[in-house]
This record gives structure tokens, sequence and C-alpha cells, in this order.
């Protein structure tokens, strides 16, 4: 006899009927924001730049530091939604967090690095040493 396996578009279980498609899901990820913000790392011959996109964050949201070359980028932000009706009270909170670190090379100024926050997008620039840099092409004359 061939062993039948259940097809849950054609019988859904006792608990997807009674409680949903995915109630325990649900109920551990509804109001637990596990996104981490997009980045773009750019190179130009002067500097490094990172682009955080952070949309719903603010400037005092956000903490940068820097440690043994290593750049830290953290946010943690509590949201309280409470919905007063006539008999009950109705209190959502919702926390969000994360936290990105980038290793930087030898050749940065790690003592002018820079950051600004414009319309949801966090911007670190790094400039780079002075030796880094890229140099114009020239022509070598052979003697």
């Amino acid at each position: 006899m061939i062993p039948m396996l259940r097809n849950t578009r054609f019988l859904p279980g006792f608990t997807d009927d009674f409680f949903g498609k995915d109630f325990l899901g649900d109920f551990f990820d509804s109001s637990v924001n596990k996104t981490i913000p997009e980045v773009n790392v750019l190179e130009n011959k002067d500097d490094f730049k990172i682009e955080v996109a952070a949309p719903g964050l603010e400037k005092a949201d956000f903490k940068i530091d820097l440690n043994n070359k290593v750049l830290t980028i953290s946010s943690e932000k509590e949201a309280k939604n409470i919905d007063e009706k006539e008999k009950y009270i109705r209190r959502e909170f919702s926390y969000s967090s994360f936290q990105r670190s980038f290793s930087l090379p030898e050749s940065v100024e790690q003592e002018k690095i820079k950051a600004n926050h414009k319309d949801g997008i966090l911007t670190i620039m790094i400039p780079k040493r002075d030796e880094a840099k890229e140099k114009p092409k020239r022509e070598i004359k052979i003697s």
C-alpha cells in the first residue's frame, strides 16, 4: 500500500481550520520587525560611501561606532500603539532593531568619517588617505 501524503490544498489540517493557515507564524511574527535595511557601498577615487535605506527612522534612532577598523551601524526603536475604546484598551508594542558592521581597509582616514541623514537615508562618508587615492594616469618616458 502506498502511504497517503496530506495535500494541504484539498485537505487542510484541523489546526488550519480552527486557528487559521499560519497561526503560529502570525502569533510570533506579527509585531516584530526583523528586516535589515538595504545598504549600498560605493567607492570613488576620493572616498567610500555607505548608504543605509531606513525609512521611518530618524537621525536620533541611529548609533554609529568605530572600533578597531570596524564601523558598526545600529538602531533600536520602540513604537507604542494604544487604542482606547469604550470599555477596553488595546495596546500593541513593536520593536525594531538592526546592526550592520563593516571592516574598513587600512587606506581610510578614520578620524574624518562623517554621517548625514536625509529623507530616510543614512549616508556615511569615509575618506581615503591621500596615498590611497587614485592617481591620474601619466606616461613614463623611457630613457
